[in-house]
């Protein structure tokens, strides 16, 4: 075989050649690719349009009873211990509460005043250790109606001046003509800015009818509930008692909103939400903060009780949006909130395993990367006599296997939240298995496909495996993702559903590198189309509020395939091709962000939040926030680790002279774009959402490994003048190894 050239010799740009006689194709417009790259861009913005029409409903009463107790959980509920609680459960909307304030440690003055406030807000800044302080406000009565809560104008101060959320204490009391406050507690919810508690009592009055109508609001404290055993039992009953006292005096046409509105350790936890009364039925909360039906936050009930009596919210003050209920809940509270429904349970088993799970994987990966350098030193052949031998066929081959189960390992993590580990004695260990085990079975499935041995086979099916998983939690509603270790935890109030860090760094890598993949096997004017298809899509699965709900995920991927699709075709990315990416990029945030302000408020997403706060000039303290968040997230997250170890053995595979990455990127260039975009798209997701390196973390943990695979490959095929049996690069044949991004087909 001789390879044919084009006239000028050398190094000249090689070409297809066609067997004589063969009639020409038809020839395609140049224009065509480039029109059909805009009509993809346009159907995926287009996609992110749709809504499904809502099926949630809200009540309407002319008066709200606010009953909370600090730490009360669904576990603590039993039909025949808390008859009361148990039959609210059962008549009316439940939910997870999630108790996130601007405490650290969500204590119980501070859940009052949260509740209060409709914002994030804490009663000081003292650390907490051990078990919370009780809720016990200094309060004077000078005219034995209602009372002043003297600490209220320093609380005030504190939550203004030293907490980034900009919180005004006593805001939902500031919304309606007066409040009844019963127990210390509810006396912290019901002051106003400057202390003032409308009405006030200790405890409730034997006949608490008169007291519970004299106001639209009405704010009880059903006590605090801590400790475990008989202990807890007992105040348990006690609160059940007492509420049974409220709900027989309950004004007629009365909304009930029972709450477990508080810790009382450093032990977070998800807690107690009912809502029962007139357009309240047996069914979920929500609300446009989750998304998620079944979990509520604590910032939800302040809007809740203005929505409730048919009032608006304070602008700029709340951070929560009032909630709905929605159909399809069991009907025995038991089934719908214990046993195995339990999220608490299953949140606090997340909590510690996640923190294994990515060190672990840290600390493998490493120890892989390690054993594999010198696998490649050895796959780069010399030009002398006394080089190393190549290294044998068996290592290649354990290596190869080793660095695919590597690539596999988060999305063996998702699918192994099917199985319920956390409900075992050892979870840790359970979850360790079933990934473990999944990670074996993909990668047997990869390596028994006929097109095993093709340069980028490894890496586009372990892309798709992770695409594949990623797309499939989140049509069916990122189940495997809520308090999953490979997703995000409930109890820390930041996600309840769509795309986490973890998922959103997977998805964009899988996606991205099976786009440059793909695109080698069309011609380079097609390339761009190529990815710009995947990324369409992955920006519909990302931003849609019913899939991913992550729009700031979904600007970071669009940035992310610009640049893709600007270099995929090889060469570097020059100012032309940066400019065009960028007004690209620029143009479909633009288009994004004006579909999502065009929503009703409360239906906006997360960017049209952030648009809406720059516009009205109360974005600062969301910023701090998002800053705090970031440092925080890069000193003590695993995925830093992850990051930092991926992006060091990438930059050995380049830039040494045994990596073979180099080569790499001039054999394929697509995947050198997809590597390029993933790296563009995940920094910015991270820096905007307040994860640092979180999602590049997962993107390196899955593309690194099959990245490194594939320059192994290359550097062992490195002085073929054909490529492996069966390898090609498009519908054309063969081709001709060689340093640079030229190729050719042999004959």
């Amino acid at each position: 075989m001789t390879p044919a050239t084009v006239p000028g010799g050398g190094l000249a740009r090689l070409r297809r050649v066609r067997p004589p006689g063969t009639p020409p194709g038809p020839r395609v417009p140049t224009w065509v690719p480039y029109l059909l790259t805009v009509l993809v861009a346009a159907v995926s913005l287009a996609g992110l349009t749709f809504r499904p029409a809502g099926q949630s409903v809200r009540g309407d009463a002319d008066y709200v009873v606010v009953a909370a107790a600090a730490g009360l959980r669904w576990e603590d509920l039993d039909p025949v211990r808390t008859p009361a609680l148990w039959r609210e459960a059962q008549t009316g909307s439940v939910g997870w509460l999630s108790v996130r304030s601007a405490h650290a440690v969500t204590c119980p003055a501070d859940g009052w005043l949260t509740l209060g406030a409709g914002n994030y807000a804490a009663w000081d800044t003292r650390a907490v250790s051990g078990r919370c302080p009780d809720s016990a406000p200094a309060l004077t009565q000078p005219d034995g109606i209602g009372a002043n809560l003297t600490d209220q104008p320093s609380v005030v101060r504190t939550n203004q001046d030293r907490l980034p959320y900009g919180t005004t204490p006593g805001a939902l009391a500031e919304s309606v003509r007066c409040s009844v406050a019963v127990g210390p507690g509810a006396a912290i919810a019901a002051a106003r800015p400057f202390g003032r508690v409308d009405r006030y009592v200790a405890a409730l009055p034997d006949d608490p009818a008169q007291l519970l109508d004299d106001c639209v609001l009405s704010v009880v404290d059903l006590g605090t509930i801590a400790g475990d055993g008989a202990q807890r039992a007992a105040a348990v009953e006690a609160a059940d008692r007492t509420l049974a006292r409220v709900l027989a005096a309950r004004p007629q046409n009365s909304m009930m909103l029972i709450a477990g509105l508080a810790d009382t350790d450093t032990t977070s936890r998800l807690h107690v939400a009912i809502a029962e009364g007139p357009g309240w039925p047996a069914g979920w909360l929500t609300s446009a903060g989750t998304g998620r039906e079944g979990y509520l936050q604590l910032v939800d009930l302040a809007p809740t009780v203005l929505s409730a009596l048919g009032r608006k919210a304070p602008e700029k003050l709340f951070a929560g949006y009032a909630a709905t209920s929605a159909p399809g809940r069991p009907a025995d509270p038991a089934e719908a909130m214990q046993g195995a429904r339990d999220a608490d349970r299953r949140a606090i088993a997340q909590r510690g395993v996640t923190e294994i799970f990515f060190t672990v994987l840290a600390i493998l990966q490493l120890v892989l990367f390690v054993a594999v350098i010198p696998v490649l030193i050895r796959a780069r052949r010399h030009a002398g006599p006394l080089g190393p031998p190549l290294p044998p066929r068996r290592l290649v081959v354990l290596a190869e296997l080793a660095l695919i189960a590597a690539g596999l390992a988060i999305p063996a993590a998702l699918l192994a939240d099917v199985a319920p580990w956390w409900d075992s004695d050892h979870p840790a260990w359970l979850f360790g298995a079933t990934t473990a085990a999944l990670m074996a079975v993909g990668t047997l499935v990869v390596r028994l496909v006929p097109r095993f041995e093709r340069t980028l086979w490894p890496m586009a099916a372990v892309s798709a495996v992770s695409v594949l998983v990623v797309a499939t939690d989140l049509v069916t509603g990122s189940q495997l993702q809520l308090n999953g270790v490979a997703g995000y935890s409930a109890i820390h109030g930041v996600r309840y559903s769509g795309l986490g860090s973890v998922g959103l760094g997977v998805f964009v890598a899988g996606l991205l590198l099976l786009a440059g993949s793909l695109a080698q096997w069309v011609t380079r004017r097609w390339r761009p189309l190529v990815v710009v298809t995947f990324g369409g899509l992955g920006v519909v699965m990302v931003g849609s509020p019913y899939l991913g709900a992550d729009p700031i995920g979904a600007i970071a991927v669009t940035a992310g395939v610009c640049v893709a699709a600007a270099i995929s075709t090889g060469g570097w990315l020059t100012f032309p091709r940066f400019a065009w990416a960028a007004l690209s990029g620029v143009a479909v945030t633009i288009a994004f962000a004006v579909t999502d302000l065009r929503r009703p408020p409360l239906e906006q997403g997360a960017l049209g939040r952030i648009l809406t706060a720059l516009g009205d000039g109360s974005a600062g303290p969301a910023m701090q926030r998002s800053t705090a968040a970031n440092g925080v997230a890069l000193v003590e997250s695993p995925l830093t680790l992850l990051a930092l170890l991926g992006a060091v053995m990438m930059v050995f595979c380049q830039f040494s002279p045994w990596g073979g990455l180099n080569r790499v990127y001039g054999l394929h260039p697509a995947v050198r774009a997809g590597v390029a975009g993933t790296v563009v798209a995940t920094l910015i997701a991270g820096v905007l959402s307040g994860t640092a390196l979180g999602a590049a973390g997962a993107a390196a943990a899955a593309a690194v490994p099959v990245a490194v695979l594939t320059a192994l490959r290359v550097l062992l095929h490195a002085a073929d003048r054909t490529p492996p049996p069966g390898e090609t690069d498009g519908p054309g044949g063969p081709l001709l190894r060689k340093a640079d991004e030229d190729q050719l087909t042999v004959s």
